[in-house]
């Protein structure tokens, strides 16, 4: 009877989750976030969800049992993310930076196909190009950002990339994957984006996501 009660009490909190999570399509959500349901195994417990609902499961061995499952008539906007990363993959970029850009992808675990994308939007590849508010180098890191990454010469083209990818890699957890969001936070600064809880009404913010997302995504359609 306890164990029911017990089961009773996780089904209702995992379907108030369920429900939170169609409301609100932007947040992600894992077992770790309902700690009331009191899960003694994480991670056996996936939630997924798409542009019309959500679905919880329970995985044991080679089975599998769904626990909720909501689906909506109505289309929840949804953009996932692309979820990558291939430290072998081919970038667009000039010889003598292309090395740099996956050996730095490779030590901070960001697929070097973004690194390019980003690199090509900050800098069009010019190591000692300077932003009119004193962003330096291929990846445009501001003095203050390049010395917290431990880069001791913005100019030198390897540290750069270097910190930039580790900059990304930074982002990208403190965002959850979030591309959309990672790219934004580069642009205008992490700041902006927990301040307008999204992608900031930046007109030059907006188009930088655009314009990045649009070169990333292409190459990945690109087999190297």
């Amino acid at each position: 009877m306890g164990s029911r009660m017990k089961m009773r009490k996780t089904l209702a909190v995992l379907t108030l989750l369920a429900i939170a999570l169609s409301a609100s399509a932007e947040r992600r959500f894992s077992a770790a976030n309902i700690p009331t349901a009191k899960l003694k195994k994480p991670g056996k417990v996936v939630i997924t969800n798409d542009h019309q609902g959500i679905t919880v499961q329970r995985f044991f061995g080679k089975s599998k049992e769904v626990l909720v499952s909501i689906r909506s008539s109505r289309t929840i906007r949804f953009r996932p993310s692309p979820s990558v990363f291939d430290s072998n993959a081919s970038v667009v970029a000039p010889a003598e930076f292309a090395s740099h850009i996956q050996d730095a992808s490779r030590k901070h675990g960001v697929d070097p196909r973004l690194v390019a994308a980003v690199a090509r939007r900050e800098s069009a590849f010019r190591p000692r190009v300077v932003s009119p508010v004193g962003a330096v180098g291929i990846m445009q890191l501001m003095p203050a950002t390049a010395k917290y990454l431990g880069v001791e010469d913005s100019y030198d083209a390897r540290q750069n990339i270097f910190g930039g990818a580790r900059y990304l890699r930074t982002l990208l957890d403190r965002f959850d994957g979030d591309l959309d969001l990672t790219l934004a936070a580069y642009n205008a600064g992490p700041g902006a984006v927990q301040k307008y809880r999204g992608i900031p009404p930046y007109a030059e913010t907006r188009a930088y996501v655009a314009a990045v997302r649009a070169t990333y995504e292409k190459s990945l359609r690109t087999r190297g």
